[in-house]
This record gives structure tokens, C-alpha cells and sequence, in this order.
């Protein structure tokens, strides 16, 4: 349990969505001189939404592309700015043929993918969370308050590993697909869920959970199960360029933009 929290355990507040904060606001980063660079071009998928997706009026919207506009602007380059969306597959293969610079589509940082790219730090990450019921829901600390409930998880997941190394005192209830998980959460059959948080927001502020649930306890962060997060990728012939998106990215962390963006986008906070 040392090592979970280790990984970052933080009690979730009921009152009001919590924003994710991975930067430190005492480091100092260089400010990077883009002055020579004649384009940045962001590479983006194309229907991901809320991340990237077409707006009424058939424009490309979304977290990523709000992203990449201020990072453009806080680097002062935002008359160079361009933005572009391609099918998932495409993006590493133009990316290598110069017709961008990066890609901002949620590629892991993993050791194989760093072998492709160079990697800005992580600017979202994806916790793992419990919900359940909301008249039976825990706060922190809730270890030893879960022992012997029964709690739901989608089999042969990352969840399901972290579940059963560092929560073995609960009778844990594998599920093949997440509508049945949901559904037994709803019908009382099991006392609560545990998984991706990022998917749990959604469904909690849907119409199918119809107001039954809510998160219980806070996030839990734990890179050796569940990755590092989102990362913009550059060539590995251009780690000047990610550390330039290092600097904008703390830049809007700081002055509340980021937090902006991301209340926009997932107003039933995962964290």
C-alpha cells in the first residue's frame, strides 16, 4: 500500500472539481527563442472527442486543439501556428515526412515509443478511481472501509492488476464488458467499481448512470500500472522542440489556463 501511495494518493473534495496539477510552480524552466522557427504544425487525430472532434459549424474543436493554440501563444509564435487532423494511422508517417512538427493525440510515452519520438513531460494524466452508490460512498481513507466489499472491475485490465495487488482484502468482481459493470453497480449487486477515472466522469455525468453514483476516495496514480499520461511527441532529431512544450505547458499550468481547458472539457473532474 506503501508504494501506491507512494505514487501519489490525494483525497478527492466533493465540494468542487478538482484540477489536475503536474507541474511545480517553483521550477524555473529556460524560455525557449522560436523567433527562427518558420512553422509549428501540431498533428492531431481526427474524432476523439472531447479531445479532437468537429463542432456544429464543422470546425476542429476540442481540449488538444484549445491546447495547441495556447501553447503557440504562449511561445509567441501563434501566427505560425497550424493545426491539422489525420486518421490515428497517419500521424507517425507524417510526422517522419516533415509535413508537422508534432503530434498532440494522446501517444504514451513507453520505452518503444520513445525509441519513435521525443517526449514533452505529461500534461494529463489518467487516475484510477472507485464510484460507487452515493448514499454508501467512502472518502479517504478507505482502505480498510472497503474490506470484504464487493467491487467490480473489467477483467484482464490494469485495474484489475492494481485492484488485486493493493486491494486484496476486497472480493473483487472481474466483468468482461463495462455496461455490465455499470449496470451491477446501479442494481446494489456489487458495492462499488474500480478503473479508469477518465471513463468513469463520463459515465457518471451521463444519462445511464442517472444520478446513482459518485467517486470515492481520491485518484490514485500509479505509472507501472496505468502509464504516464499524455505527452506531445517531437522527431528524436528535435528535443528542443519538446522542451520548448515543456516551458508553455508549466507557462499555463501557473496562470490557470490548463485548469481552464480541463474544467471545460470534463466537467465531472476524474481527479
Amino acid at each position: 500500500m506503501l508504494a501506491l501511495m507512494g505514487a501519489q494518493l490525494l483525497t478527492a473534495r466533493a465540494a468542487e472539481p478538482q484540477v489536475p496539477v503536474l507541474w511545480d510552480a517553483k521550477e524555473r524552466l529556460p524560455k525557449p527563442d522560436l523567433s527562427k522557427l518558420p512553422r509549428l504544425r501540431f498533428l492531431t487525430a481526427t474524432d476523439f472527442p472531447p479531445f479532437n472532434f468537429l463542432d456544429g459549424a464543422g470546425r476542429l474543436s476540442g481540449f488538444h486543439v484549445d491546447l495547441a493554440r495556447a501553447i503557440c501563444a504562449e511561445l509567441g509564435i501563434a501566427e505560425k501556428c497550424q493545426i491539422q487532423a489525420l486518421p490515428w494511422a497517419e500521424l507517425e508517417g507524417a510526422l517522419q515526412k516533415g509535413e508537422g512538427e508534432a503530434i498532440i493525440a494522446g501517444i504514451a510515452a513507453t520505452p518503444e515509443s520513445r525509441s519513435k519520438y521525443a517526449f514533452s513531460r505529461s500534461y494529463l494524466q489518467f487516475p484510477a478511481r472507485f464510484i460507487m452508490p452515493k448514499t454508501k460512498a467512502l472518502a479517504e481513507p478507505i482502505f480498510d472501509r472497503l474490506r470484504g466489499k464487493r467491487v467490480g472491475v473489467l477483467a484482464g485490465s490494469a485495474h484489475e492488476r492494481m485492484l488485486r495487488d493493493y486491494f486484496g482484502a476486497v472480493q473483487i468482481i472481474p466483468f468482461e464488458r463495462p455496461e455490465d459493470l455499470y449496470a451491477e453497480l446501479r442494481a446494489g449487486k456489487i458495492d462499488a467499481a474500480f478503473g479508469d477515472g477518465m471513463r468513469f466522469a463520463f459515465w457518471l455525468g451521463g444519462s445511464d448512470a442517472a444520478g446513482c453514483c459518485r467517486f470515492a476516495g481520491g485518484p490514485y496514480l500509479a505509472p507501472e500500472y496505468l502509464g504516464s499520461g499524455m505527452a506531445i511527441a517531437t522527431r528524436t532529431d528535435d528535443p528542443m522542440l519538446a522542451a520548448a512544450f515543456d516551458y508553455a505547458l508549466q507557462e499555463l499550468s501557473v496562470k490557470g489556463i490548463f485548469a481552464e481547458f480541463y474544467l471545460r472539457y470534463f466537467p465531472v473532474s476524474f481527479f
